[in-house]
This record gives structure tokens, C-alpha cells and sequence, in this order.
């Protein structure tokens, strides 16, 4: 079946030939309305505004604005590299097809222009090397202006130029039993080495932040990977949610949400944050149970996918909250 989707796809797109795009397409290509990652520079920002940190680098505000910038742009156009890439693997294997097929109603096939026939593979590929090329200008630049380069924060930048765009090319970490993990790392990047570009220092926690922001998309990319596991497991991409059993896979998602738990409640208990952070996260934590019981004990695994995503921003919506009122009324509230 997901040949013959593939193979009809391709026919529309060959009988359109070779003339460009709308620019939708490519966003949608790009994946665009998933901005999850992208809060990650207001969290540095607020995580600046609580350490008083442009005093100690001896910066001005339109010093850190423009590396803010700058490090955002990289993150959207790395984004959109690696989602251009998923998706020309997944159209070329047939996965795509069948998670976004006639038989998954709930998934909306424009999602896909390689798959509905709105862009042809050429032009996609095209797409995802000028995004890789639009990322490390973007992130040279901002390397470049940074008012310190501590070199963990630079190898931090680095590795994400390297490895961000490979989540399902070349080194295919996604499908070679990586994915769960990168989805979380990607997120711990995307926040520790522009703090450590912006302020030279790695603070407690700032960590611990960042080890919440990475679990975000995480926790709602696992249940994406438990709708997809036939699609997953025809084309050989090794996720968790693929390689155990029904029982194993919800209790590594309870287990992962358990996780973010134990670091807001855990980073109070140690001294590591205020007393009152996890008074402030509770309702991450709630929801966190419900969406699991959605998910697990429901059966209602794209519902649960969305509350995951909804929920990371209000979780990243509360981190930034707790940054200002420690910048107002320091952490001892």
C-alpha cells in the first residue's frame, strides 16, 4: 500500500515537473508551526535576566539581542534541515506513506508535500542543504559577536552543526536506536551553550532547566513514535516505542515523565533551585500523569501527542516565569 501511495505521489509530482514551489510547501516542509525548540532563546534570555549576567560579561543589551538572534535563526534553519531530511527518507522508504496514508485519518496528509505531491525529492533536498548552509552562517555569526567562548559552549555549537541536520540522514541516529535520546539532547543544546556563549559560566540550575526544556519535545515525540510503530518497524527504524513490548514502551514514557518530576522537585530539595519551584511546575506535573493515562490507559495516543506539545510550552512558559521572579526577588522568595 505505501508504494502505491509513494508511486502516485511521485507521478503528481513529476507531472508538475520541475518549476518551483509555493512558499507553504516549503514551510510545511519545514515543519514551521512546531516552534517547540525555538523557546528555548526566551528561556536563555529570562535565564540571563535572573544570573545578572550582561553586567558580568561586561555586554550591552544590543550585544546579547543580536547573538539571540542570530543563535534562533541557526535553530529554525537546523530545524527545517532536519525536518526536510526526515522527510525525504521517510518518502523514500515508504514510512511516510503509511503514517500519513489513507488509513491515518487523524494526520493530516499536507504535512507531508513529498508524499501529497507538493514538492518533488530534488527540490527538497535542495532545501535541506541551503537550510544547513543558512544555519552555520547564522551560528558563525553568532559565535563570532558573543561577548565570551568558553569552549564547551562552542563545541556545544559545533556538535549541533554537525549532527543536528543527521536525525534521519546519513548517520540515520533515528533509526539506529538514538532517537529518544536526541530528542532530548537536542533540546539540552539548545539552551546550554548559548547561556555559556552569553554569560562564560555553567550554573546548577540553569542545568536543570535545560534537562526539563529537552524533555519537552521528548515527551511528546514518544508518543508520535507509538502511533508510528507499524510504519517504524516496516522500514527498520529502531525506536523504543518499535523494539519493546506495549507494557516496556508506557512504562519508558512513565518512566521519562517521572524523570521531569523527580529534576523539579529534586533540584528544590538539593538547594540547586528555589523552594517554591516546584510549587510553581506543579501543573507540569499533573498534566504529565494525564497525559500518560491518555496515552496508556486510554488508547488515545495522538490526543496525548498533543497535550504533550501544548504542555512543553506552558512548561517553558513557567521556567521563564520562575528566571523573572528570581530576577525581581531573588531565589530565596
Amino acid at each position: 500500500m505505501e508504494h502505491v501511495a509513494v508511486s502516485a505521489a511521485a507521478g503528481a509530482a513529476t507531472a508538475r515537473g520541475t518549476a518551483p514551489a509555493a512558499w507553504r510547501a516549503y514551510a510545511r516542509l519545514a515543519k514551521l508551526d512546531i516552534y517547540d525548540y525555538y523557546l528555548s532563546v526566551p528561556l536563555v534570555a529570562a535565564m540571563v535576566v535572573a544570573t545578572g549576567s550582561d553586567a558580568g560579561t561586561g555586554t550591552g543589551v544590543g550585544s546579547t539581542l543580536a547573538v539571540l538572534v542570530l543563535f534562533l535563526g541557526g535553530e529554525v534553519a537546523m530545524s527545517a534541515a532536519m525536518c526536510t531530511f526526515d522527510d525525504v527518507t521517510g518518502y523514500r522508504d515508504g514510512s511516510d506513506a503509511v503514517n500519513y496514508g489513507p488509513d491515518a485519518p487523524a494526520r493530516r496528509l499536507a504535512r507531508k508535500p513529498l508524499v501529497a505531491g507538493t514538492l518533488t525529492e530534488p527540490q527538497a533536498i535542495r532545501f535541506g542543504w541551503a537550510t544547513v548552509a543558512a544555519c552555520v552562517l547564522f551560528w558563525l555569526a553568532a559565535v563570532a559577536l558573543a561577548p565570551t567562548r568558553p569552549a564547551w559552549a562552542v563545541a556545544g555549537v559545533v556538535t549541533l552543526a554537525v549532527c543536528g541536520f543527521q536525525y534521519s540522514w546519513w548517520l540515520r541516529i533515528s533509526y539506529n536506536g538514538f532517537q529518544e535520546f536526541f530528542l532530548a539532547a537536542l533540546g539540552w543544546l539548545f539552551v546550554l551553550p548559548l547561556y555559556g556563549l552569553l554569560t562564560g559560566r555553567f550554573d546548577g540550575f540553569v542545568a536543570v532547566q535545560a534537562l526539563v526544556f529537552g524533555l519537552g519535545p521528548l515527551l511528546f515525540g514518544v508518543y508520535s513514535n507509538t502511533n508510528d510503530i507499524p510504519g517504524d518497524r516496516a522500514v527498520g527504524r529502531r525506536t523504543v516505542a518499535v523494539l519493546a513490548s506495549p507494557r516496556g514502551n508506557s512504562w519508558f514514557v512513565g518512566g521519562c515523565s517521572v524523570l521531569e518530576a523527580v529534576l523539579l522537585v529534586g533540584s528544590a530539595v538539593a538547594g540547586i533551585a528555589p523552594w517554591w519551584f516546584p510549587l510553581v511546575m506543579a501543573p507540569v506535573t499533573a498534566l504529565r500523569a494525564r497525559q500518560w493515562v491518555l496515552g496508556f490507559v486510554r488508547g488515545d495516543i495522538l490526543i496525548a501527542r498533543r497535550l504533550g506539545i501544548h504542555l512543553h510550552r506552558l512548561c517553558c512558559a513557567l521556567l521563564m516565569g520562575v528566571d523573572l521572579a528570581v530576577a525581581v526577588f531573588g531565589g530565596g522568595l
